[in-house]
């Protein structure tokens, strides 16, 4: 039997290929080329303005793309309608302002994705919240409202939320980025959780530390282009441009 090879290897869980996009005459994304199999970490690091919350936000549609393709789990991103609807319930994200909803309960953010677009029953919904609400750390928040909880509280319930539509992949665009640096590494540690138990994840992130110790692949962008993509130790060690030199020289000895 031969194999089709049209179509990718089921590890692959996110394949961008030529991927192009503008915004006006700003070239923010330059055939980008990207695969992230399943269960892999992969940090997106680079100068601000290199283009790397515009390809995260690609990844799920938020922003639409003037060229190249982008496929999820085999299937390549639908443009809008139903089908979009189900595939961004399949990718989480998780955005440097929570986004939560600021009129209901914590528990209620995380219980209406998956009785409204995964359409369980409201009890079982409400279970799962509880269980991920435990496992992010805000148990005894459920029934508060976000204004009532730390900004490292409304990340870790966003987290919640997100996960609770039973994603493949998570998308995380700067998710420390808004907080007060005390409650950074909270998120961090959520995280560097959801990495070891195996979630596939794409973050963009100034956390170099994260990068080091969660990554399995750092990408890093400027440009629009990625210029360098490999393991974190080669990254950090030996970088091989020298925009990526320059770059850590710039962070890491701040």
């Amino acid at each position: 039997m031969t194999e089709d090879t049209s179509t990718p290897p089921p590890d692959d869980l996110v394949v961008l290929s030529k991927v192009n996009k503008h915004f006006g005459t700003l070239h923010v994304l330059r055939d980008i080329d990207l695969t992230v199999a399943r269960g892999e970490v992969v940090v997106v690091i680079g100068p601000s303005g290199g283009g790397k919350s515009t390809l995260c936000r690609a990844i799920n549609r938020l922003e639409t793309i003037d060229s190249g393709e982008i496929v999820i789990d085999g299937k390549p991103l639908p443009a809008e309608g139903r089908e979009l609807a189900a595939l961004r319930a399949d990718v989480g994200m998780v955005f440097q302002s929570f986004n939560l909803f600021a009129h209901k309960t914590v528990l209620d953010n995380v219980t209406l994705g998956q009785v409204k677009v995964r359409k369980k029953d409201r009890k079982a919904a409400a279970d799962r919240a509880h269980k991920l609400l435990d496992r992010v750390g805000v148990a005894s928040q459920a029934d508060k409202y976000p204004a009532q909880l730390s900004g490292g509280q409304q990340q870790r319930v966003a987290i919640a939320r997100a996960l609770a539509m039973d994603p493949k992949v998570m998308l995380f665009d700067e998710p420390t980025s808004a907080l007060d640096p005390e409650m950074i590494n909270e998120v961090l540690e959520v995280m560097r959780q959801l990495a070891r138990d195996g979630m596939t994840m794409v973050v963009v992130t100034h956390e170099m530390g994260f990068a080091r110790s969660a990554a399995n692949k750092v990408v890093f962008m400027a440009d629009g282009r990625i210029m360098e993509e490999t393991t974190p130790d080669r990254f950090f060690s030996s970088p091989g441009t020298a925009r990526a030199r320059d770059f850590l020289s710039k962070i890491l000895h701040h």
